[in-house]
């Protein structure tokens, strides 16, 4: 017997992750590593727990090993609950057989009855690959008082960015009347954030229809949400107005990391309102030797610096020898930077190895410059990557 909830968040986190190259070739986007400590998939759960929704499916495809591995049982944001709690919900065989998820609509029409075992009556849509920290309760709220079948989370894009993204043209009062999807000519820079509230019944109403019709690409974004429209449903948009990053670009997931170093970050985890929670094994406190270096960067637990770090955002047991330089770079755990090394403008993934004067990287390079080492390379003694 399953106790019934009001609101359950269905989070999709089976993305491939295409645009990040190395570092998704064996894991999933939503277990890349984020600030030196976190998962990028560590942002919609703790968002989730902080707005009191306890009942979380994590719809997994892609390469789940790592990211599985990583949230386990949901205990360290505690969503370890007897009733409701976190699961991961991969594709699986059914009596007609099995098949991938075909979109994100797809994906949530293949877990309907997770959805009805909780008899909810609103359904919260999540993505497991932006950075940011929200109040889901606030757009709860707003979903009620509007009497809306389905919220639109909305952020202000840059104009020239605003092709990218599904674009929610709104009246005065914030009801939505048209929604394009990556349009050639934006009317707004009102972009979609990819967080849907729907009421559970339309919910399903529209997933079943969306899945007999054999021509629809099963997404939310090309045809859920125009098909709403098109039959007069009451939609609103929800303006959020805090840090908000889609990392999944190389010069996204690195601009995201500089954002929280600097005088005055844009994303502040020092900000005890919204902590974000992760799953991390104990290390030991981090050392800075006699000749090491450190300007402006983060530097978390069991790092043991020698040499010079600036700019940089350093994860777990990074070891930076005597002589070595690491500038304006991301490096996650227990990487090892060598005597002499010189890392520039780069994002160097866990356990792997610069060796004794190897660059990495060009100390002049721009943000669409930047190296990327996959998990567990050995960068050769001299050797240059540049590009």
């Amino acid at each position: 017997m399953y106790c019934k909830k009001e609101c359950i968040a269905m989070l999709l986190a089976g993305g491939q992750g295409s645009r990040l190259y190395d570092l998704t070739k064996q894991t999933a986007k939503p277990a890349v590593s984020f600030g030196g400590k976190y998962k990028i998939i560590d942002f919609p759960l703790s968002n989730c727990i902080n707005s009191g929704i306890d009942t979380v499916g994590v719809l997994t495809q892609y390469q789940p090993l790592a990211l599985n591995e990583y949230i386990g049982n949901g205990a360290p944001w505690d969503l370890d609950r007897t009733r409701g709690g976190l699961s991961v919900l991969p594709p699986y065989q059914g009596a007609k057989g099995s098949d991938w998820y075909k979109g994100t609509a797809n994906a949530i029409y293949q877990n309907i009855n997770f959805i009805k075992q909780y008899s909810p009556e609103y359904v919260l849509i999540l993505s497991g690959d932006h950075i940011y920290r929200m109040d889901y309760s606030e757009m709860l709220k707003q979903h009620k008082k509007n009497g809306a079948v389905c919220t639109v989370a909305t952020i202000t894009v840059p104009i020239e960015e605003a092709y990218r993204f599904g674009i929610c043209n709104t009246n005065a009062d914030g009801s939505i009347y048209e929604f394009e999807e990556k349009p050639k000519n934006p009317k707004n820079n009102q972009a979609s954030m990819g967080i849907y509230i729907f009421n559970t019944d339309v919910l399903i109403d529209y997933l079943e229809v969306d899945e007999a019709d054999e021509n629809s690409s099963n997404d939310f974004g090309k045809n859920i949400i125009p098909n709403l429209l098109h039959n007069g449903e009451k939609l609103f948009a929800y303006k959020f107005n805090g840090y908000w990053k889609d990392v999944g670009t190389i010069s996204s997931l690195w601009e995201s990391n500089m954002d929280l170093i600097g005088d005055d970050p844009k994303l502040n985890f020092n900000d005890v309102s919204g902590r974000i929670f992760s799953r991390n094994f104990a290390r030991p406190p981090q050392y800075l030797g006699a000749s090491s270096k450190i300007k402006n960067s983060l530097i978390s637990e069991g790092c043991r610096i020698y040499g010079t770090v600036e700019n940089s955002v350093l994860s777990g047991g990074v070891i930076v020898k005597e002589g070595a330089i690491v500038r304006d770079s991301v490096i996650m755990d227990d990487v090892v930077v060598e005597e002499g090394a010189r890392v520039y403008m780069s994002i160097i993934d866990a356990e792997s190895l610069i060796s004794r004067n190897a660059t990495v990287g060009c100390e002049n390079a721009t943000k669409d410059q930047i190296v990327v080492i996959a998990k567990g390379t050995t960068i050769a003694p001299g050797q240059e990557i540049k590009e």
